[in-house]
């Protein structure tokens, strides 16, 4: 799948802001590097940034492909206009990552193909990955604390992007460090955080 060395790429522009606004109550509108998201304004920005892990994947997937990409925000604008977000007309409620019409300007729109699997075990994870595609897993947002037990399950998306053994590696556009943001853990840790879906990408 790789082409390129593989990027690591946060939903919020500045990595090292990320355990401030995860766990300290920071502002995400405050990040100093919000322009070079492509959004238009610090406000938009700030109400996007936290629903972005999936396209921070795809620009992964993209620069590990091809070693160029869109700004996120031109790849979310672009999966918006496919529907892969939708946002609530009374409450302005965020709805997405929707697997379906993001799959669907994937495969239109940029040189990967895509496939939703609503429904993954951690077997037919692994089989994917031996077969050479990345999926972009739905786990719980805190597999960046794997120390800790896992509050629930889904909700999040990571790339995972390859396993040896019993570990599974990835990339985690929430991660709070160096290490959680590249990860690596046994299958067993990961499927305590895994929700059984997720799309793959070749």
């Amino acid at each position: 799948m790789s082409n390129h060395p593989f990027p690591t790429v946060t939903q919020y522009t500045s990595p090292d802001l990320i355990a401030a606004i995860a766990y300290e109550g920071r502002a995400s509108g405050t990040d100093p590097r919000w322009a070079e998201s492509g959004a238009p304004d610090p406000d938009t920005y700030s109400r996007w940034c936290g629903h972005m892990c999936g396209i921070a994947c795809l620009r992964m997937a993209l620069l590990a492909r091809t070693g160029d990409a869109p700004t996120m925000f031109a790849l979310l604008d672009g999966a918006r206009k496919y529907g892969a977000y939708t946002e609530n007309a009374d409450t302005g409620a965020i709805r997405g990552l929707i697997y379906a019409p993001f799959v669907q300007y994937v495969e239109d729109v940029h040189p990967l193909s895509a496939e939703v699997h609503p429904t993954l075990t951690m077997p037919g994870l692994l089989a994917l990955l031996d077969g050479g595609r990345l999926v972009m897993a739905s786990v719980h947002k805190e597999i960046r604390r794997p120390e800790n037990p896992a509050p629930g399950r889904g909700g999040h998306l990571v790339l995972v992007t390859s396993r040896q053994g019993d570990r599974v590696h990835f990339h985690n556009p929430s991660g709070h460090t160096d290490k959680a943001r590249t990860a690596s853990l046994t299958v067993t840790e990961f499927a305590q955080f895994f929700g059984g879906r997720g799309v793959s990408l070749t």
